[in-house]
């Protein structure tokens, strides 16, 4: 966040014009294009305001060629997450054709209880990726199943992505394989697993009491009357597809490159193209079908249905409305408009931060917070505010951080403070702002929006209140010892 010399520092009301702007063009897409706001309208709402924001800096003093290069900068910090929405599509598509996800989706019917589904959704998760480390992962993977095996009981689809979203960010948050909880101590300046066993005191309790709000959520749950509509899906799926356990192998083979710490893009990549593989195997007659032209050669036939499923996802022909289109998905076509989304709320956030109006706004915060508690207080609020200003968590975590740490070294408290509030509020509330990458993903991935399922994302919105309650209550509050804050300031 340098400065140019020539560059004015930006007033309040400057630094909150291109924020109450963007506001004010949500609200009215929302308003005149209801759940197709996501579809166009608030790409052109952020890209607007991203224009108000380099003006306003272009205005005092920074040259527009560093205007530009900072949108470019932004987009270009999404690049891993385009390309891992990329091969989500594409994972999508050919798990449906290959019959993995039909699998998940048929053994899931007859084994889950409707009552405990939520719950059972949530627990399931979080030991997933708590193993692996990666919300992203589990959502795509195991989460799209899941949200299948939700349509086939009759279960509410936000509920469902809210369980999801809950035990993947649980697991994610407290796996020292994951990124963000390394990220989050190189940060503020503490140990790894100092930083994972001080997060316990607010992540345990917030998981328990989600569960409990799933398991209440789910009390005398039974499928509704027009669960019908899907038929006898477990019936269907056996038609429709050659299932069996064996299917389940792309999905193990996947959580098992995830342990091993291979990089998520090439791990999902690998997970669609197995599936590709599979298809062909065991599927041959889907992947024909899908390919749409009789008059292919086998072969031929066979390579140019597994293609499509990579690229526009499979489209199912059952003859029941219900289940076409619960199984018409995927393909990295798909993931185009949320794409389109995270490049413009990129672009916003990082021209936000060039300008120093985020900034700005985050300094105006840390001057009102006097207290210990307070403090804290202001560093929640700043992450949760950079997830929707900057619409990346990994910006939220960095930048809050960089901003926080000298502050909390002043006052003597511990950096095990400050790396705990990143997570509990950097990380946590990433996938509750549609335009967010973690929200734009989760929305893609699980085909719920994400307002939709915000209300039942109940881990990812308790655990920053307890986190409050623990700053202005004192309870578990590290101080440096004397000696300690001496190394700090020197």
């Amino acid at each position: 966040m340098s400065e140019t010399p020539a560059c004015r520092p930006p007033s309040l009301l400057q630094a909150l014009l291109p924020l109450l702007a963007l506001i004010a063009l949500l609200g009215l897409s929302v308003f005149l294009f209801g759940d197709g706001a996501s579809s166009g309208p608030n790409q052109i709402a952020l890209l607007l305001c991203a224009c108000l924001a380099g003006i306003i800096g272009w205005r005092n003093g920074l040259p527009w060629k560093e205007i530009e290069q900072a949108m470019v900068s932004g987009v270009t910090l999404a690049t891993q997450a385009i390309f891992i929405l990329l091969a989500v599509g594409a994972l999508i598509g050919t798990w449906i054709l290959c019959g993995t996800v039909p699998t998940m989706i048929h053994y899931g019917i007859q084994l889950m209880d409707p009552g405990w589904f939520y719950a059972a959704t949530c627990f399931v998760c979080a030991l997933v990726a708590l193993t692996i480390g990666s919300s992203w992962t589990v959502a795509g993977t195991l989460g799209v199943a899941l949200m299948g095996v939700a349509h086939g009981l009759g279960l509410s689809p936000a509920i469902t992505a809210g369980a999801v979203i809950s035990g993947a960010y649980f697991g994610d948050k407290l796996s020292p394989l994951s990124d963000t909880t390394n990220l989050a101590p190189a940060t503020a300046g503490s140990e790894l697993f100092a930083h994972v066993r001080n997060m316990t005191w607010t992540t345990l309790p917030s998981i328990a009491l989600a569960l409990l709000g799933f398991a209440l959520l789910g009390l005398g749950t039974h499928p509704p009357a027009d669960a019908s509509a899907f038929g006898d899906l477990p019936g269907v799926l056996a038609r429709e597809f050659r299932l069996g356990s064996h299917l389940l192998l792309p999905l193990l083979l996947v959580f098992g490159l995830a342990v091993a710490r291979v990089p998520a893009f090439p791990t999902i990549l690998i997970g669609a193209l197995t599936g590709a593989v599979f298809a062909v195997l065991f599927q041959p007659h889907a992947t024909i079908a899908l390919a749409g032209d009789e008059a292919l050669p086998r072969f031929w036939a066979l390579l140019a249905g597994v293609w499509k499923a990579l690229s526009d996802g499979y489209q199912a022909r059952t003859g029941i409305e219900a289940v076409d289109t619960l199984l018409s998905r995927g393909g990295m076509s798909s993931m185009l408009n949320t794409i389109w989304l995270i490049m413009c709320a990129m672009a916003f956030g990082a021209v936000m931060e060039r300008a120093g109006l985020l900034e700005r706004i985050i300094r105006g915060a840390l001057r009102v917070a006097k207290s210990t508690g307070a403090l804290i207080a202001a560093t929640l609020g700043t992450a949760i505010g950079t997830n929707v200003l900057a619409s990346d968590q990994y910006m939220s975590i960095v930048l809050t951080g960089r901003i926080f740490r000298s502050e909390y070294e002043r006052r003597g408290l511990h950096p095990l403070n400050l790396s705990r509030a990143l997570e509990d509020a950097g990380t946590l509330t990433s996938p509750l702002v549609p335009w967010n990458t973690c929200g734009a993903y989760m929305a893609a991935t699980l085909g719920v929006a994400t307002l939709d399922y915000l209300p039942y994302a109940l881990f990812n919105l308790i655990n920053p209140l307890i986190a409050a309650v623990f700053a202005y209550t004192g309870f578990r509050i590290l101080h440096l010892a004397p000696e300690a804050q001496l190394r700090h300031r020197h």
